[in-house]
């Protein structure tokens, strides 16, 4: 029994001084053993030194401010506060986390840095001015498709769509117009983009890789049957598939050249990665080539630079950029009354 009490106080010690100190924050040894007390733990002074020397003979590093009240604390942790910080914003900025999550994650993450750091890092949270999504179930869903790729076996969802009063739109089965399409997939791996969450999956009806977003998912679940071989080998074109993908959109995969401004090299890398070859064609222009999805959104983005990036080739895609030129302009025009 004795055994396990000082097993249980050498972990309650520790646990005390990673949550709660650094080298800012310091607790002295009337303080670390008040928090033991407070924890049902008795330990006296003499104790506390023996117990804070097994610690550190065991790796576990503890500093020491020497002084009539010896003052303990701890600065190594396996996440510094730079990443803490990182993570913070990501899960801010992440649309598919819900209000509710994200406060959850908030307060988790802080508390890695330990409590004291966390207090200020909260304290200086910006909040992004992000439409998080309203489906709570989005964990339960990650879960489900993280289990189901570690063990190879399908998954099983509904999915929906929202009306113009925010409230789901199932996807009806085409058989059976009263039940929910059910899907069953072979799930392949996941990808953040754009502030959503997307599934990559292959689906053995339709013969291809589709990719669903994950907090349009309702009822994930994995199933006992294994993925297909083919899905197996469909893995490998997958990191491609990914790096292809524009916005999330569908649509062929053709190689574009563009011409723009200087003004848009920022934008162009961040958009495309370093993997594309960019030339000068003059003092004030580039050019580039890269593999898109040609899209409705892949040419409402090339519009949106105006003079400033310009596509030449391949003709037909410069058609539809004229097509929706046309189009745009046609809908601004005023119409004459009847």
């Amino acid at each position: 029994m004795g055994e396990n009490s000082k097993r249980i106080r050498l972990l309650k010690i520790w646990e005390i001084l990673m949550r709660e100190t650094d080298e800012d924050h310091p607790l002295d040894t009337e303080t670390l053993l008040l928090k033991l007390a407070e924890n049902g733990i008795s330990c006296v002074r003499t104790t506390l030194y023996e117990d804070i020397k097994t610690l550190r003979k065991y790796g576990y590093e503890i500093f020491c401010n020497r002084g009539k009240r010896n003052e303990y604390y701890i600065t190594e942790r396996s996440i510094s506060v730079p990443e803490v910080l990182i993570l913070l914003d990501a899960v801010q900025a992440a649309s598919f986390i819900t209000q509710k999550k994200t406060e959850e994650l908030v307060d988790k993450l802080a508390d890695l840095a330990g409590s004291e750091r966390a207090k200020v890092l909260k304290q200086n949270i910006v909040e992004f001015t992000v439409a998080k999504s309203s489906n709570e179930n989005i964990l339960y869903a990650v879960n489900e498709i993280s289990q189901a790729i570690l063990n190879k076996k399908k998954i099983y969802f509904n999915y929906f769509d929202y009306d113009a009063s925010y409230q789901r739109v199932f996807r009806m089965s085409k058989r059976n117009p009263e039940k929910k399409r059910g899907y069953k997939v072979n799930p392949l791996g996941t990808v953040f983009d754009g502030g959503y969450y997307y599934l990559f999956c292959y689906d053995d009806f339709f013969g291809g890789i589709s990719h669903y977003r994950v907090d349009r998912m309702d009822g994930v679940k994995m199933l006992e049957e294994e993925i297909t071989s083919t899905a197996e080998s469909k893995k490998n074109e997958l990191s491609e598939r990914k790096r292809q993908l524009f916005s999330m959109f569908g649509g062929e995969v053709k190689r574009v050249e563009f011409h723009a401004d200087r003004d848009l090299i920022d934008f162009i890398y961040d958009k495309f990665g370093k993997r594309i070859k960019m030339y000068e064609l003059s003092e004030k222009e580039v050019v580039f080539s890269a593999d898109v999805q040609i899209s409705p959104t892949f040419i409402a983005w090339c519009c949106s630079f105006g003079s400033k990036l310009k596509i030449t080739s391949p003709m037909d895609v410069v058609t539809e950029i004229q097509r929706y030129i046309a189009e745009l302009s046609e809908n601004y025009k005023e119409k004459s009354s009847p």
